[in-house]
Parts: C-alpha cells; sequence; structure tokens
C-alpha cells in the first residue's frame, strides 16, 4: 500500500509530470539538462528526481559526478499506463537543452 501512495502522491505535482513526460520523450538525461531545460536550480531538481525515483518511476545511473536518470526498466503495468496516460496531456514540455 506504501509504494501505491507513493506512486499516486509523486504524480500529484505539474512538474514533476513534465519532467516524467521529459525524460521519458527524450531517454537518458543528466541532472544537468534538466536544469537548463526547464531553468530551474538544481536542489529542486534534485527533490522532484527523489520523489520519482522512490515511486517507482524512474533509475539513476551514476558517471562520476553527474547523475543520469531515465525510466525503470522493466516498469510494472500501473506505472507504464500511468506514463501514457501522461503522454497523451497537452503539456508545454521544454526542448531538450544539453550542456553537460
Amino acid at each position: 500500500m506504501d509504494i501505491f501512495l507513493k506512486t499516486i502522491s509523486s504524480v500529484n505535482d505539474e512538474t514533476r509530470i513534465k519532467i516524467l513526460r521529459f525524460i521519458n520523450e527524450n531517454g537518458e538525461v543528466c541532472v544537468c539538462d534538466i536544469e537548463k531545460s526547464f531553468d530551474m536550480i538544481q536542489s529542486r531538481v534534485s527533490r522532484h528526481l527523489k520523489i520519482l525515483k522512490d515511486a517507482g518511476f524512474l533509475r539513476v545511473d551514476r558517471r562520476g559526478k553527474w547523475a543520469y536518470y531515465s525510466i525503470r526498466s522493466p516498469i510494472d503495468t500501473f506505472r507504464l499506463q500511468t506514463l501514457y496516460e501522461i503522454s497523451t496531456l497537452n503539456l508545454d514540455i521544454p526542448k531538450l537543452d544539453k550542456s553537460c
């Protein structure tokens, strides 16, 4: 029940929904790319990413000082369906602005 509630609450935020869609559309992205694309400070981006990771949506791959996030695979049906629903929303998602 706890992971279900974490999953539901993680997508109860417009910024996190946009970040999920951004990662889903662009594949593996570095935290610095999300910061630059969304024009957000690192601490705020990291907080959103931690919530999404803890909810089971993301995996992180650390390479040196950089952290790269991607959609977790394999992913269960519930999260996969949630990602599909997010992909159908009319959202203003920024273009990937690679900076690292």
